[in-house]
C-alpha cells in the first residue's frame, strides 16, 4: 500500500513512540493532526451498527458534513444515535486519493474540507431529526474551517453556524462531540458545543490556523511554527485548559499508522459516553447543559480601586457643530476617479449616513459602548452590574504582549474589558443592556465576554427583563487561543435560557461584526442592523479576497447588501435605535408568551 510521509516522518531513526511524538514541534503536531491518512468520518462509521445515510444533498460543499442514523453497542444494548460528521475529503487511502485528484470536478466537490451553508443546513436538520426520533447526537469534527468565500457569505454562513450552535444548545436530547483530527475555527465550533467534548489524542483544536495567526501577528506567514507554539493547539493542551472533557487514547501510536487500535479506543470511549448520556432524564438535559457550560472559561477579577484608576467616559460620536452646518472631510478622501476631495461635509448628511463618507465609503468613527448606552437607554438609567463589572481578561497562554495590550486598551477606552453589562430603561421599559467596545482590542470575543453574557442572561431571567445586546467586533480573540472560541456555545446556552423564559432578546448589529461575534450573540434574537454598517459576516473581506484571489462585490457585507440577500429585515440609524427597540418591546409585551411572565 502506498503511503504519504510528512517531513518529520522521513527523518532517520524517527519512531511513532509517545516520546518521539512529544518531541515534535507544535507545528509538526499540527501537521500530524490532519495527516491525509488519519481516519476520517466515513472510516469511523465501521464503529457503529446499522448506519443509514440521511438528508443527502447535492448542493456545493454539502458533502463535507454527512449525517447517518446509526446505533452503537453498549454491552447487550444497541443505543440509537444521530451521527453528524465532517468528512474533510473523499478518502484516507492515499493511493486512492492520488487517483481521485486527477478529476478536478471530484476534487472541487469536497471544497478543501470546508463546510458551506448547505453543509450546516444539513447539520441543523439532522439535529431536528434526532430530537424527533429520540437519538443521542454524536458530532465528529474534522475541518480546516468554514468556507471563506463571497458565495458562502451570500448564503448566510455566519447565521447558519450560529443557528447550528443554537440548535445544539437547545437540543432536547443529549449531545456528544469528538474531535478526531483538526478542529479549526467556526467550522469546528459549530459542532462542538455539546454536553461532552472528547478529542483523539493527536488531534488539534484551534481558533485560527497557525499560518493565519502568524500573518496577523507578525505580518508574515513564515512564523507559523511560533504561532502554533504560543497558541497551544494540541488536544492535550485543550484538556489542560478545560475545553475538552477527555482524550481518546491512540494507544499504539497515531491513528494513521495504527488504525485498528485507535478505532477500538474510539469505540470504547464513545460507547461509554453514550451510555452515560442516555441515563439523563429528558427534563434534566438543558439544566445539566447549563451547569456544564457555566464552568467553561477562565478570567481574572479586578478591584473597584483599580477600575477607578483608569475608568472614564469615552465617546466617539460626532456632535452637531454649534455655529456651522458642516464638518471637515477626512484627509484621505478620493472620488471614483482617484481625485482628492477636500470639500467639507454637511453634518446632517453625515449623520444620516451613520458617519460613513458617501464619496469613498470611509467610516469616520466606530462608536463606543458608552455611546450606545447614551443612544439606546434613557438618560442616566444605566447601572453596571456588580456581577460583571469586576471580570477581566486572563492571559492563560502567556501570549506575547497580551497583558501590555490589555493595559493599553484600558487607558484608551476607560473600560476594564471590551464588554459591559447593566440594567437600564428604554422609554421607561426595564431591560438588561450589554455593549461592546470595538476600540478595546477590536471588540474581539473572549472568555470574559462569554462569562459576562452568561451572568447578564441569568440576571435577565431572575428580573424578568428583556436583554438587549449591541454586537460589534472582529472575531474571537486569538490571544486566548481556542478557549475564546469555546465560550461561544456557552453564550448560546445562556441566551437560550432567556428565550426559554419567554423573554425577548434583541441584538443590535454594528460595524464590524465578524467571526466569533457574528456566529455568537449577533446570530441570536431579533436583529436590528445599524444603517450603513459594513463588515458584517463570518470571514473578513481581506481574508476572502486573499483566499479566492478576486475582489469582492461592491457593497459586500454592508447592511444594504445583507438586506438584498434576505438577512437584514430591520434597520435603524444609531440615533433611531432607541425608538425602534421601544416599539419592538411594546409589541412583544402584548404577545401572550411575554405577557404571561
Amino acid at each position: 500500500m502506498e503511503h504519504f510521509y510528512l517531513p518529520f516522518e522521513k527523518r532517520e531513526g524517527f519512531s511513532y513512540t509517545r516520546e518521539a511524538l512529544e518531541a515534535l514541534t507544535e507545528y509538526e503536531k499540527y501537521q500530524l493532526s490532519f495527516h491525509p491518512e488519519r481516519p476520517k468520518y466515513l472510516d469511523y462509521l465501521s464503529v457503529f451498527e446499522q448506519p443509514e445515510e440521511c438528508l443527502q444533498s447535492d448542493e456545493h460543499g454539502s458533502c463535507v458534513i454527512q449525517t447517518h442514523r446509526a446505533a452503537i453497542r453498549s454491552g447487550e444494548s444497541l443505543l440509537p444515535v444521530m451521527l453528524i460528521g465532517q468528512q474533510s475529503g473523499p478518502t484516507s487511502d492515499f493511493g486512492l486519493m492520488k487517483t481521485l485528484m486527477k478529476d478536478p470536478a471530484g476534487v472541487s466537490r469536497w471544497n478543501h474540507g470546508m463546510p458551506t451553508p448547505a453543509a450546516f443546513r444539513k447539520a441543523i436538520e439532522a439535529i431536528r431529526t434526532a430530537e424527533e426520533e429520540n437519538r443521542i447526537i454524536v458530532t465528529i469534527v474534522d475541518t480546516a474551517g468554514a468556507d471563506p468565500t463571497e458565495e458562502s457569505e451570500a448564503g448566510g454562513i455566519a447565521w447558519k453556524i450560529g443557528r447550528c450552535m443554537q440548535a445544539l444548545a437547545e437540543a432536547t436530547v443529549p449531545t456528544l462531540s469528538v474531535i478526531v483530527n483538526r478542529g479549526c475555527s467556526g467550522g469546528a465550533i459549530a459542532l462542538t458545543g455539546c454536553d461532552v467534548v472528547l478529542a483523539m489524542e493527536y488531534a488539534t483544536y484551534l481558533v485560527i490556523s497557525p499560518e493565519a495567526c502568524s500573518s496577523i501577528l507578525f505580518r508574515t506567514r513564515d512564523k507559523a511554527g511560533l504561532a502554533a507554539e504560543i497558541s497551544r493547539i494540541t488536544a492535550r493542551e485543550a484538556l489542560k485548559n478545560g475545553i475538552v472533557d477527555d482524550l481518546i487514547a491512540e494507544p499504539e501510536g497515531p491513528a494513521h499508522r495504527f488504525r485498528e487500535a485507535a478505532m477500538e479506543s474510539f469505540r470504547n470511549a464513545v460507547s461509554a459516553q453514550v451510555r452515560k448520556l442516555g441515563a439523563i432524564a429528558p427534563g434534566e438535559v438543558f439544566e445539566k447543559r447549563m451547569q456544564r457550560w457555566e464552568k467553561i472559561g477562565q478570567w481574572n477579577t479586578i478591584s473597584e480601586e483599580d477600575i477607578l484608576s483608569f475608568e472614564k467616559q469615552v465617546s466617539y460620536f460626532i456632535p452637531k457643530p454649534e455655529k456651522v452646518l458642516f464638518v471637515a472631510r477626512h484627509k484621505r478622501c478620493t472620488d471614483s476617479e482617484g481625485n482628492k476631495v477636500h470639500d467639507p461635509v454637511l453634518y446632517s448628511k453625515l449623520l444620516a449616513d451613520s458617519f460613513v463618507c458617501s464619496t469613498c465609503g470611509h467610516r469616520y468613527v466606530r462608536l463606543t459602548a458608552h455611546d450606545y448606552v447614551d443612544l439606546v437607554l434613557d438618560k442616566g438609567s444605566f447601572r453596571e452590574h456588580p456581577e460583571t463589572r469586576y471580570i477581566v481578561d486572563r492571559d492563560i497562554l502567556e501570549f506575547p504582549d497580551y497583558e501590555q495590550k490589555i493595559q493599553e486598551a484600558r487607558r484608551k477606552t476607560g473600560a476594564a474589558s471590551s464588554f459591559i453589562t447593566g440594567d437600564g430603561t428604554i422609554e421607561g421599559i426595564g431591560v438588561v443592556f450589554c455593549a461592546t467596545n470595538f476600540n478595546f482590542l477590536g471588540g474581539s470575543f473572549c472568555m470574559s465576554t462569554g462569562e459576562k453574557i452568561r451572568r447578564a442572561a441569568a440576571i435577565a431571567v431572575a428580573e424578568k427583563k428583556p436583554i438587549i445586546i449591541q454586537a460589534g467586533g472582529g472575531g474571537a480573540r486569538m490571544h486566548e487561543g481556542c478557549s475564546s472560541m469555546v465560550s461561544l456555545p456557552k453564550l448560546h446556552v445562556a441566551i437560550s435560557s432567556v428565550e426559554k423564559a419567554g423573554l425577548p432578546v434583541i441584538t443590535i448589529v454594528t460595524d464590524p461584526t465578524l467571526g466569533g461575534v457574528a456566529i455568537g450573540f449577533a446570530a441570536r434574537g431579533l436583529r436590528i442592523f445599524e444603517h450603513n454598517a459594513g463588515n458584517i459576516g463570518f470571514s473578513g473581506k481581506r481574508v476572502i479576497e486573499q483566499y479566492t484571489g478576486r475582489r469582492t462585490s461592491r457593497d459586500f457585507q454592508t447592511t444594504w447588501w445583507l438586506k438584498q440577500k434576505g438577512y437584514a429585515d430591520m434597520t435603524a440609524l444609531p440615533t433611531g435605535m432607541k425608538s425602534k427597540i421601544a416599539e419592538l418591546l411594546r409589541r412583544l409585551a402584548a404577545t401572550p408568551v411575554f405577557r404571561a411572565q
